[in-house]
């Protein structure tokens, strides 16, 4: 599978830290983007009794800027294999720009397994995004700070996968993070042992990692979006053994038990919470 095909799949994959959306003052803004890396854009303030909040498993990398005029600064986030908090300065203005679920951004002077469950600052790994960073902090609105991010984007290389990584991806995100290594070995005609250690390479995680955060992030989505759940008929859908185990999992990577989050989606009104541009 080419490449392009391979983003073109990706891009059907829109993950959002559901916190950072229920944690948001007022309205959540996200812009979708013609660059085939990115996922989307997004801005928002922590609500005033925020200080900080948590970030789940959704196999994106995150460059977030704060946007404070006399403070300015920007972070690399590599995504976390199970909730993690992060600190928000509660009376800023956030703006961030989320990679595609499992492209690795070619400018960070980071290998793929220097991206899990890290952050860094910036600058240190980008050391020639002193204008990126002040034309975001320097732009007017939402819209502006795309165009900015846009057009560096625009200019930076592609950090392609190997061939055999982009099919195991495809499978994985087809199967809603299900598949079996056995299964992937039948698919792709290699061994177990090689998809690992290639698919570590590429994506600093073995397959059955990937896999547990594409699964967590199809549960976390059909909370959001079913209008009836029931917890056993998930669990069974994302191929856990029982419910018990699903519960455990889902506490574990999303920081709440499925009922609780569900009132908490619900009682917020998430999905409204969302502006779209």
């Amino acid at each position: 599978m080419s490449t392009n095909s391979l983003v073109s799949h990706l891009a059907r994959i829109r993950s959002k830290q559901p916190w950072l959306v229920m944690n948001a003052a007022e309205k959540f803004s996200i812009s979708g983007s013609n660059h085939k890396s990115i996922s989307h854009f997004y801005s928002f303030q922590p609500k005033a009794s925020v200080e900080q909040t948590f970030a789940i498993p959704d196999g994106c990398v995150d460059i977030l800027f704060d946007c404070n005029g006399s403070n300015p600064n920007a972070a690399v986030f590599g995504t976390p294999m199970e909730a993690i908090t992060i600190e928000l300065n509660k009376d800023h203005r956030y703006f961030g720009a989320r990679f595609v679920s499992g492209v690795m951004p070619d400018f960070l002077d980071l290998s793929a397994a220097e991206l899990i469950g890290r952050h860094y600052d910036l600058l240190d790994v980008v050391p020639q995004a002193n204008q990126l960073l002040d034309g975001i902090v320097n732009s007017t609105d939402f819209s502006q700070q795309v165009a900015v991010f846009g057009r560096f984007i625009e200019a930076q290389n592609e950090r392609k996968p190997s061939m055999l990584t982009a099919q195991v991806l495809r499978n994985i995100y087809d199967s809603e993070g299900t598949v079996r290594i056995n299964e992937l070995e039948e698919k792709t005609g290699y061994s177990a042992r090689t998809l690992q250690r290639q698919f570590g390479a590429d994506m600093g995680m073995s397959p059955k990692a990937f896999c547990r955060i594409i699964r967590c992030q199809s549960a976390v989505y059909g909370l959001n979006h079913r209008e009836k759940v029931t917890f056993s008929d998930l669990a069974c859908d994302l191929g856990f053994s029982d419910q018990s185990h699903f519960l455990r999992e889902f506490k574990k990577l999303v920081h709440a038990t499925p009922l609780d989050y569900l009132n908490r989606v619900k009682h917020q009104n998430y999905l409204e919470s969302i502006q779209y541009l």
